[in-house]
């Protein structure tokens, strides 16, 4: 059975070797580094999955912003990576990580859920859109079908031009 836990429970390097395992040690070229560069995980949304005493899983969420051209910033907050150990992909561990996360961030978000992601999977089981990021911009080429946004918490995704970046 599957434990869900704080991932501060979890040895932080534990947790890398996951990440490597299940995206890659190129993982730090992907877009989603550059935005939340040197910032901390928000330990209030961040998940591990344990099972017989192994991580299987691992969801991370971080404080960024988006920064309208007068200025503005208005907080976000950047779901990813969700990861899960390639050997048990497939086995509802990613569902049940992103399920607590959304719980956990109708209490605890400060602002609305962000992230790159397959729209068909994230919009279909979690409500992301992209309904409000059409004219969001990152700090690098990504793929615009994949910029999703949700509300939670009372907090609406913001609608117009703006950067994405570290808050």
């Amino acid at each position: 059975m599957v434990e869900l836990l704080p991932l501060s429970n979890i040895e932080p390097a534990a947790v890398e070797d996951l990440l490597d395992a299940a995206f890659g040690a190129d993982r730090f070229e992907r877009i989603a580094y550059r935005i939340r560069n040197g910032m901390k995980a928000v330990p209030a949304l961040s998940f591990a999955a344990v099972e017989k005493g192994a991580l299987v899983g691992a969801i991370q969420c971080w404080p960024v912003a988006h920064r309208a051209a007068d200025g503005t910033a208005t907080p976000l907050v950047m779901v990813g990576p969700v990861a899960v150990r390639p050997d048990v992909q497939r086995g509802g561990y990613g569902r049940a990580l992103m399920a607590q996360m959304l719980a956990a961030a109708e209490t605890a978000a400060d602002g609305a859920l962000m992230m790159i992601g397959d729209p068909e999977y994230y919009g279909r089981f979690f409500g992301f859109t992209v309904d409000a990021t059409g004219e969001w911009d990152l700090p690098g080429p990504f793929e615009r079908r994949r910029l999703l946004a949700r509300p939670v918490n009372g907090y609406d995704p913001p609608v117009g031009a703006g950067m994405i970046g570290p808050r």
